[in-house]
């Protein structure tokens, strides 16, 4: 599809009083994308395991609206008004409002939670915009019936794309791909799509245990880590590392292979920190204690041999992906030797489940 087939036709539509709510949930990028152009469009494909408990969940509430500015609209987080997400949330609808340009014509207000930490790294935008987005999708579904439910949910991934590069990778599907790619069939820049090939049983059940080393404010934004992408001396390389990781992802989630299918993880996230630290300015988002945990878990895997790994969003935590099968030795592991590193020793459990 193209970007045009997803703006809204003239409908006859009534929305003040109605409410809608959606959850989204936060995702673990296996294949990174690490440069974008143009209206948020990736320079290499990507690839994301689902989470299944960090969630965000948001409520919209729609209102008559009085006054003569393009969006009128109020946050609260949690209950309590937030006046910092306007920024980002206006400038969203701004860029989806050629798609849904009902956005205007109403007073929202918008309320949204987290079931994980706010700003503790892991990925609240891209679970936040998505789920926002599918509050938008809702509305317009609920008044305009002409369109399938899969055009609906292309069409949410598509406008939290807009938002949010990774957040189109968290309105459905537990194994997604976002961007073009020889390997994926019908794969596109413009939305995620649900991973069409089956998975290894090895694959179905993962966990994600997120160590949270660092939950402040990182000195450079992942908006301006992508930018620095466009004069990088790596920038073409690294496209095409990535490009060629995520064809041969493909075949390991179907073989079962975890030696290959953590090299390639591993690789992938350090690839991903490789790119801050040789851009222009250089920066480095890894702490010690990040260095420390990735070299106990080397350690712990090669003494043990239990299928363990990990990966790094563009932060200082480390996510460890396992079967649920080796949980419990894992979580013991965290526990008796890796909790220290973390700030307040704070860890959080998910999990990965692919039907």
């Amino acid at each position: 599809m193209q970007a045009k087939d997803f703006i809204a036709p003239n409908f006859k539509h009534h929305f003040v009083g109605k409410k809608v709510i959606s959850t989204a949930p936060s995702n673990i990028a296996l294949v990174k994308y690490w440069g974008k152009y143009d209206q948020q469009l990736p320079t290499n494909a990507s690839i994301s395991f689902t989470l299944n408990t960090c969630k965000t969940t948001t409520e919209i509430h729609v209102e008559e609206k009085n006054t003569t500015e393009d969006f009128n609209f109020q946050v609260y987080f949690e209950g309590k008004l937030k006046p910092d997400f306007k920024p980002k949330i206006e400038s969203f609808l701004k860029k989806i409002e050629v798609y849904s340009p009902f956005l205007k014509d109403y007073k929202f207000s918008i309320h949204t939670k987290n079931t994980f930490p706010h700003s503790s790294g892991i990925a609240s935008s891209a679970s936040g915009l998505a789920a926002l987005a599918k509050c938008i999708v809702d509305l317009e579904q609920s008044a305009n019936q002409s369109q399938s439910a899969d055009y609906y949910k292309l069409k949410t991934s598509f406008l939290a794309r807009l938002g949010s590069g990774s957040a189109c990778r968290s309105t459905h599907g537990n194994l997604v791909v976002w961007g073009q790619h020889s390997s994926i069939p019908e794969s596109s820049n413009l939305y995620g799509i649900e991973f069409p090939f089956e998975v290894h049983e090895k694959f179905k059940n993962f966990c994600d245990s997120i160590l949270l080393v660092d939950k402040g404010q990182k000195q450079v934004s992942s908006s301006v880590g992508h930018q620095l992408m466009y004069q990088h001396p790596f920038a073409e390389q690294r496209f095409k590392q990535a490009n060629e990781n995520l064809t041969q992802l493909t075949s390991v989630l179907q073989n079962g292979n975890y030696k290959d299918f953590f090299s390639l993880v591993e690789t992938e996230a350090l690839s991903l920190h490789a790119m801050m630290m040789t851009s222009k300015p250089y920066f480095i988002l890894m702490r010690p204690n990040t260095l420390q945990i990735i070299e106990a878990i080397w350690d712990f895997r090669n003494s043990t041999q239990t299928p363990l790994g990990f990966t790094l969003d563009a932060g200082a935590n480390v996510h460890l992906l396992y079967p649920k099968s080796v949980e419990s030795e894992v979580k013991s592991f965290i526990k008796n030797s890796l909790a220290s590193y973390c700030q307040n020793k704070e860890y959080i459990h998910d999990q990965v489940t692919i039907d």
